[in-house]
């Protein structure tokens, strides 16, 4: 599937958890020459690494100029998922920001596409500038196979019970979702996670959240709800903080892994590059609800 003088250009490594042992899930892809592109590796090769690892980070390779050579590259590995402003999003602080995502913040775990008609497979990261190794700002993966492998027979039994409502409304959507806990992966039937995060209680400073609720449990259950997730997803097993370095590829599972945002100091050019792929063929979001958007959550 792949050149034979392309793999041995390769390095092969588990990426490290906070502990300084290898993750459950990713893997590290490094190439031993600067000047091999990642043009040069098949698409197909990639989406089977995404497919066994969840999570591939490569790195030390030649990469993309500008968001149109991004763009080109994301066209072969499958269908992008265009948004108003285009195929690409520019992960950038802003001056003023209206949302979370565009501000120094941090941003708690969630999946791509979920307010939207179609949800993508695939997410395609390219860092444009990595903050300093001081300045925070990592991207946080939380594998919800493993998160559900080392729950407890009873936090497992609550999950399965709880169904997440989330609304939400910016300039590109408004919606509401309704998302069992407890899902099925849509292409290869195992079992993943599916939550939005709250953000930190009393975080007044957090810039436009989403409104939540959960059906299927008590009142009293909602904070042993978010409680047994948290430990879970934030589980060293479960989890990765990727810290950033100038011309990272990332590529990762969006129907199978969560991810988020550590806060990172404000004007330190943290500069991040994101396109969506679908799968074959896209995903029409089962989550969509025919609430009224305005409907109290």
């Amino acid at each position: 599937m792949i050149d034979l003088f392309v793999q041995r250009s390769l390095s092969f490594e588990p990426l490290l958890g906070s502990t300084g042992n290898a993750c459950s899930f990713g893997i590290l892809v490094t190439s031993r020459r600067p000047d091999l592109h990642v043009d040069e590796l098949w698409a197909e090769w990639l989406r089977a690494l995404v497919h066994r690892h969840q999570l591939v980070v490569l790195r030390g390779f030649d990469s993309f100029d500008d968001a149109g050579g991004l763009s080109r590259f994301c066209a072969t590995f499958g269908e992008i998922m265009m948004w108003p402003f285009g195929a690409v999003l520019e992960l950038v602080e802003h001056a003023d920001p209206e949302d979370h995502i565009f501000a120094s913040s941090y941003v708690p775990l969630h999946w791509d596409g979920m307010y939207l008609a179609t949800v993508p497979e695939y997410q395609l990261f390219h860092c444009v500038h990595a903050p300093g190794d001081t300045q925070g700002g990592r991207t946080t993966f939380s594998s919800t196979r493993e998160a559900l492998h080392i729950a407890t027979p009873q936090a497992q039994a609550l999950w399965r019970r709880a169904s997440g409502i989330y609304q939400r409304k910016v300039a590109l959507y408004s919606a509401t979702v309704v998302a069992p806990i407890v899902g099925r992966h849509p292409r290869r039937a195992f079992p993943v996670l599916r939550f939005c995060e709250p953000p930190l209680d009393g975080d007044s400073s957090f810039i436009n959240p989403c409104a939540h609720a959960f059906d299927g449990i008590g009142e009293h259950e909602r904070e042993a709800l978010l409680a047994s997730l948290r430990q879970a997803l934030y589980d060293p097993r479960a989890h990765y903080a990727h810290r950033w370095q100038t011309g990272d590829v990332v590529l990762t599972d969006n129907f199978t892994l969560l991810h988020g945002r550590e806060r990172f100091v404000s004007r330190s050019g943290r500069h991040l590059r994101r396109v969506h792929v679908h799968s074959a063929p896209p995903l029409h979001n089962p989550h969509l609800s025919t609430r009224p958007r305005d409907a109290a959550v």
